[in-house]
């Protein structure tokens, strides 16, 4: 098996199982893109196996710590064993992410579950060139009615990789219907965002859920609904939806509408939003910042914090006296310190004294391996405003 030779102190070392262009000390047996090589260290000592990319930052991406061929069987296993897992965590809907990527495995693979519906996104190269095996291992594990490719996301560039969406197997005759929580909801696994709903927040959309009964909400970047959704259906006495995009309003609408709940969804910027609802002195009970990620690398990090700080100061000036802020940020290049202290930073600017009543992660479908912190990467906070102003 042809292979690379690690530098040392790489981070490897450290449980990391990526290795980038600057740690390779040498190849041997001339490694093609894509194959399945071994990895070495400066001792000639095996470290595992990998898939490689010399296209890629990430040159090397290790699948496990033993020789191990990228085969039917491999992905039978690791497929297998990430269904038992899920299993285990008796979700009350087949509504839940299969495999994630490294957690699960297998570098690149994403593999979201709507019941007998699976979405598929590979974002390495080795994977990608072996998503036909992938699609069947998920159907000698499940009974399966279509695996629909979301080939789509801008990581895809970095491996040297075209968009691809489509029907890799089976039938698809538009949007299904599925229950979240306890939320009807109209989902498109071919065109809508992502893989069709951000299945990391449902656990967080029931908690806000919880907390809603009475107030007046505003859900800010709300996508489909999902916070807005809970929150009415909790009791809010009012709920405001806004998001840029006039598809996810439109959703927001359609979905409020499924499950007979009235939601004031607008198309607006939500930056622009809150500006102008400060203007006006609206007030809130509770606001939702549940935005996209506002940085792709930690070379815009400086950008991104400032996005983050404004959301808050102005998202906190329209909270009423012991009103409460649920936010959240999407970004592994944001750690959790990073994104509270912004959000400490505001509250000093907004003269609000905050008390913390929660703290939030992706959902536990999402796994987070200790040495990879690139998987885990949703964090999140509810707080109160502490008595008067």
């Amino acid at each position: 098996m042809p292979g690379i030779v690690v530098k040392p102190r790489s981070r490897i070392f450290h449980g990391h199982d990526w290795v980038y262009a600057s740690e390779i000390q040498k190849l041997f047996g001339e490694p093609k893109p894509g194959d399945v090589i071994s990895i070495k260290d400066f001792k000639d000592r095996p470290l595992g196996t990998a898939i490689y990319n010399p296209d890629s930052q990430i040159v090397a991406r290790r699948i496990s710590r033993r020789k191990q061929e990228l085969d039917a069987s491999f992905f039978e296993r690791r497929i297998e064993r990430a269904a038992q897992l899920r299993e285990s965590m008796d979700f009350a809907e087949p509504l839940y992410r299969l495999v994630w990527s490294e957690a699960d495995g297998l570098p690149g693979v994403i593999i979201d579950r709507y019941g007998d519906c699976f979405v598929l996104q590979t974002l390495t190269l080795a994977m990608d060139m072996r998503k036909h095996l992938i699609v069947e291992a998920l159907k000698n594990q499940f009974a399966v009615r279509a695996v629909i490719e979301r080939n789509d996301a801008a990581i895809r560039k970095a491996e040297g990789l075209e968009p691809s969406v489509g029907v890799l197997d089976g039938e698809w005759s538009g949007p299904i219907e599925i229950d979240a929580g306890g939320i009807k909801q109209s989902v498109d696994l071919l065109e809508g965002q992502k893989t069709g709903i951000f299945l990391d927040q449902l656990d967080n959309y029931a908690n806000v859920g919880r907390l809603a009964e009475g107030k007046r909400v505003l859900d800010c970047f709300c996508n489909q609904g999902g916070f807005a959704l809970h929150a009415a259906k909790g009791g809010a006495s009012e709920v405001v939806a806004v998001d840029i995009s006039a598809g996810a309003v439109a959703a927001t609408q359609s979905n409020a509408a499924l499950n007979g709940l009235t939601i004031d969804a607008r198309e607006a910027n939500v930056f622009d939003f809150l500006k102008d609802a400060e203007t006006a002195d609206e007030k809130y009970d509770m606001v939702i910042l549940d935005p996209p990620s506002f940085t792709k690398s930690r070379k815009a990090m400086t950008g991104a914090m400032r996005g983050y700080k404004e959301i808050h100061l102005r998202a906190l000036k329209l909270l009423k006296r012991n009103g409460i802020l649920s936010t959240y940020c999407c970004s592994h290049h944001v750690n959790d310190r990073e994104f509270f202290d912004v959000i400490c930073d505001a509250s000093v600017d907004a003269k609000r004294t905050l008390r913390v009543i929660g703290q939030h992660s992706q959902r536990r479908d999402h796994q987070h391996i200790a040495t990879l912190p690139e998987t885990k990467y949703l964090k999140g906070y509810t707080f109160q405003v502490m008595g008067g102003f």
